[in-house]
């Protein structure tokens, strides 16, 4: 029996007590939280339904609870129904009931944890968005694994996702970079305000080579085709680490289309037609302030020249024009004023401002020997995606990226995720995978099936504490999966398989002795925990395909 199938049961058996005492059923939450207790010895699940509703229905909630206890302790796969404290009840599953959790992982495989909570929803999902003037730093790698596995989580739950990474070819940055190019091209030191680090160099050389004569054109020729070829080779270079890192995006959508094609001017004339824009000091101004913002946003500057927050606004109109339910925009650190100015944008348009999420990223800190990295071989002065994955590999990296809630800064220690350990975050995770998969094979090798016709199977021999822990944990994992995508969180995936999923096994394991030994013969209880162990190897590998990580078979 599912958390959810309890559930139902509690709730269908709480409509049969309450018609049976006259009482309206009306007052039932349309679902009942079914929950573990932290304590386990109080059972194996519990419910405050009493505590919920006696209010409504005038029924002291012990009173209640002692009702739908003595109504639940008769049902089948229930085991025990007790009253505690001042209405809770907690709830035992006999043992056949609960091994019911196991068959379902089988008979599901790598569909178990899946939903249809946000089917029908159109997500655009942008995230990364780097400048095409440098590699990715940590905040951006950061994203490009929070991101994907974001992506991944939501279409799970039955969203149609569209990962978009919003290019930023216009602006100031892109001049910086092209006269950092042409000075390198050149042999001259980088520009005071220009980017630095031996990749400038590296482009440069390629932008000769692919234009021989670029350094002989008239000026303005030959920055724009620095311009051209080099924003492309840095773009290229971007996507190619990405995509090594197991990031692919759906649509790349350049900025400079916004302006060439009249999206900008368009937007600004909307806006000006309801209103929502004035003018002062010779600029437009929208009134952000009107809609939640903390003061008016200049959009078109006193000289003609768009703002920045132009492209923003005629941004989101194309993306809701595309068709687009949610638009989640991940930022980082230093975008906080993104939150409201975006949903005032979304508010002027006569839009619902909950059609903008805004997700911030803090910041990611290498440590090595017990000391910050902060120097970059390639990029001169911050720390690349290339960095990192060349130091611990891509699943650590992801794994580490994903794991701690995007709200808090994370310090990424090296020596530790090199470590073949327990330690090792994400060492720990796949080595119960690879210890699942080396028992299955040891119970192939004694001609012992796996694959089996799941109805002969005698589940309610898993009788044993850790087998029922492992069985609910395993239990939790829809939950989990549904409440990562609800709350934008997939760092709630990574520390379900950590601190729950993988610490279960491995304590099963060492209490639970699996296969037989010399010649014993095996028996209907090493056919049971063969099952068990199997459906919690595929529950391992679904979580850590949510996250964009390997499921190593042997480590």
């Amino acid at each position: 029996m599912t958390p959810a199938a309890l559930a139902d049961l509690v709730r269908s058996t709480a409509v049969d007590v309450l018609a049976s005492r006259g009482l309206d059923a009306t007052a039932l939450p349309e679902t009942v939280t079914v929950e573990r207790p932290r304590n386990p010895e109080h059972g194996d699940y519990a419910t405050n339904l009493a505590l919920q509703i006696g209010k409504k229905l005038g029924v002291n909630p012990r009173e209640l609870a002692g009702w739908l206890a003595e109504a639940l302790g008769a049902r089948q796969g229930i085991a025990s129904a007790e009253v505690a404290g001042p209405g809770f009840l907690n709830l035992r599953l006999a043992a056949d009931a609960q091994g019911q959790i196991v068959r379902e992982v089988r008979v599901a495989g790598a569909d178990y944890g899946r939903g249809d909570r946000h089917a029908g929803l159109k997500v655009n999902l942008e995230f990364v968005s780097a400048n095409p003037t440098g590699p990715i730093h940590l905040g951006g790698t950061r994203w490009a694994a929070v991101g994907d596995a974001l992506g991944r989580v939501l279409a799970a739950q039955g969203a149609e996702v569209t990962r978009e990474y919003y290019f930023n070819d216009a602006g100031a940055q892109i001049d910086r970079f092209v006269r950092s190019l042409v000075a390198a091209a050149q042999g001259e030191p980088a520009p005071e305000d220009g980017y630095g680090g031996a990749y400038i160099a590296d482009i440069a050389a390629d932008v000769l080579r692919a234009e021989p004569g670029a350094l002989d054109l008239p000026e303005a020729e030959r920055n724009e085709t620095f311009r051209r070829v080099g924003v492309g080779l840095m773009f290229e270079q971007i996507k190619k680490s990405l995509h090594d890192f197991g990031t692919d995006f759906d649509v790349y959508f350049h900025e400079d289309s916004l302006h060439r094609s009249g999206a900008v001017e368009r937007s600004v004339e909307e806006l000006k037609k309801h209103g929502h824009l004035y003018e002062a000091d010779g600029a437009w101004w929208l009134r952000s302030s009107e809609f939640g913002d903390d003061k008016d946003r200049v959009v078109i500057k006193s000289d003609g020249a768009p703002a920045y927050i132009a492209g923003d606004i005629a941004y989101l109109r194309d993306k809701r024009e595309r068709g687009f339910d949610l638009c989640i925009y991940m930022l980082g650190a230093d975008h906080h004023g993104y939150v409201a100015r975006l949903k005032a944008v979304a508010a002027a348009f006569d839009d619902d401002p909950d059609v903008v999420e805004v997700l911030i990223g803090q910041m990611v800190n290498l440590v090595k020997d017990g000391r910050p990295v902060r120097m970059s071989k390639r990029a001169g002065t911050v720390v690349t995606l290339e960095d990192l994955v060349e130091a611990v590999g891509v699943d650590a990296a992801r794994y580490s990226l994903i794991r701690s809630s995007v709200d808090s800064s994370v310090d990424i220690d090296l020596d530790l995720l090199v470590k073949r350990s327990n330690d090792n975050p994400v060492f720990y995770v796949q080595y119960a995978h690879a210890r699942i998969s080396s028992v299955l094979r040891a119970a192939k090798d004694l001609d012992i099936p796996v694959d089996v016709d799941l109805d002969g199977v005698d589940f309610g021999l898993l009788t044993h504490e850790r087998e029922g822990v492992l069985i609910r944990t395993l239990g939790d994992f829809p939950k989990v999966v549904a409440s990562a995508a609800e709350l934008r969180e997939p760092h709630r995936i990574a520390r379900y398989l950590e601190e729950d999923l993988a610490t279960a096994y491995h304590k099963f394991y060492d209490s639970c002795r699996v296969l037989p030994q010399g010649d014993e013969p095996a028996t209907p209880l090493t056919t049971a925990r063969l099952q068990l162990c199997a459906a919690s190897r595929q529950v391992l590998a679904n979580g850590l395909g949510l996250l964009g990580v390997s499921a190593p078979e042997r480590m």
